[in-house]
């Protein structure tokens, strides 16, 4: 099904004839305008034609939601190499100036032992590397865990993002079906209306048939345009999900009956579900290993932290006396001895988190196996429902047709026909909803198993 959105260009100017330079600068100055912004405009508000794949394939592109989550992961990468970084060599320089306003001082009372504090300036370079930390290399740990989550969120928001779009398409195509479907309901009830009319003019009709039929007339026309209304409503959500500005026009190129003729729903019916591929699980085990690092962090806060340095010192300005070397290696130690159970309490805190994650992860395990069966039982029931609606339609068009033969000879009053009319619409109705049903139930369990990618 094509959504007719068709754009008109009217030119705004004519170009007159010149009759004088002045005149001829001024058209040849038009001119230029019409040839180079006004094609521009034209080509700005091009309408854009999307078939399924290609709308879901935009959205991959260009969903703002799908892009943040490319820059999650950019950050989680960041912030990796943020943590590597700290167990690296970190090199600092530091200079200084004092001066002690000709400060002396006496070491006894010999004469010559009074010192006089000359002004003094430093330059130093110090190296430092950490040897061994305990919190480094679970923090190592906890960062890599981070950004293996931020990924797996990055796929179940690009899967969302693929049934969101699919299931916006096609309540797209559904509407303008309906759109179309009364549209053509609406001319065929005007001509039957024109014909009615001539029959009461002729005396083969009552008045009141005219009447009765110009009601549904007018009830049709009424939900002509609130499906238009719903049409553009569908359109602009989907415009949101692909990322395209509300002005810009788009084409739906794709067809609901064949998109449904082609779609193997059997396959998704018998295509077992993998528990380990499911994005929301992945996410759930890597929020349980990483609440089992947050108990090995704090648990690694009793081990010492040990730190190698070098460090070199230049005398820019140097004191009388000064005996202070200028290159000096060393190692630090840091050991926690005592924090009257702080430390005890973290872990504790921490082990309990890692409890409460155990048994979301079990939770959603189960929560999971009951929605896949859930899901498998929806397919097949809107695969029954779509079967037995699509044959009622049918159906309701034969009826109506029938009906409409027997109101022209004079058989059936306009009331059956308006009743037959009725059933006939309802019908439809109830096919495309069962259609759209059809399609969201495939997308759900497509959406659970994974299985949404183009």
């Amino acid at each position: 099904m094509t959504i007719p959105l068709q754009i008109r260009f009217t030119p705004m100017f004519s170009i007159p004839f010149p009759h004088s330079l002045c005149t001829m600068v001024l058209s040849l100055g038009a001119l230029l305008c019409a040839f180079f912004v006004f094609p521009q405009a034209s080509h700005a508000q091009e309408a854009l034609r999307l078939s399924l794949d290609s709308a879901r394939q935009y959205a991959l592109e260009y969903n703002r939601t799908l892009v943040n989550a490319d820059l999650s992961v950019d950050e989680a990468s960041a912030r990796l190499r943020e943590t590597v970084a700290q167990g690296l060599p970190q090199v600092n320089a530091t200079m200084d100036y004092s001066n002690f306003f000709g400060s002396s001082a006496s070491l006894g009372n010999f004469p010559g032992m009074r010192i006089t504090f000359n002004p003094t300036s430093n330059l130093g370079v110090t190296v430092s590397q950490l040897v061994f930390s305990g919190s480094y290399i679970v923090g190592i740990q906890s960062a890599k865990l981070y950004r293996e989550m931020m990924r797996v969120s990055r796929e179940k928001t690009r899967t969302d993002i693929l049934a969101q779009v699919t299931e916006a398409y096609s309540l797209c195509l559904v509407s303008e079906r309906i759109r179309q479907g009364l549209e053509e309901n609406l001319a065929n009830m005007q001509t039957i209306l024109g014909q009615t009319k001539v029959m009461v003019d002729v005396g083969m009709a009552e008045e009141l048939d005219y009447d009765q039929l110009a009601v549904q007339v007018g009830t049709i026309d009424d939900a002509l345009k609130a499906a238009e209304r719903q049409v553009e409503i569908s359109l602009n959500m989907l415009r949101l999900m692909l990322g395209i500005p509300a002005e810009r026009d788009i084409i739906l190129t794709g067809n609901i009956e064949r998109m449904i003729g082609s779609t193997d729903f059997h396959t998704s019916l018998q295509r077992p579900f993998i528990l380990q591929k499911n994005p929301e699980y992945r996410m759930m085990t890597l929020q349980e290993e990483i609440a089992q690092r947050a108990v090995r962090m704090e648990q690694s806060a009793f081990l010492p932290t040990i730190t190698g340095f070098y460090s070199f010192t230049e005398k820019l300005l140097k004191p009388e006396f000064d005996i202070t070397p200028k290159h000096v290696i060393g190692l630090n130690l840091s050991l926690p001895l005592f924090t009257s159970g702080l430390r005890a309490h973290r872990i504790e805190q921490a082990q309990l988190n890692r409890e409460i994650a155990q048994n979301q992860h079990e939770l959603l395990t189960q929560e999971l196996a009951i929605r896949e069966k859930q899901l498998r039982y929806n397919l097949n029931n809107a695969l029954d429902q779509y079967e037995n609606r699509r044959a009622n339609r049918d159906v309701a068009k034969k009826v109506f047709a029938n009906m409409n033969n027997k109101f022209r000879q004079g058989m059936v009053s306009a009331l059956d026909l308006t009743m037959a009319h009725n059933s006939a619409l309802q019908a439809e109705n109830n096919y495309y909803s069962a259609l759209l049903q059809l399609m969201q139930a495939q997308v759900a369990l497509d959406k659970l198993q994974s299985a949404l990618e183009p």
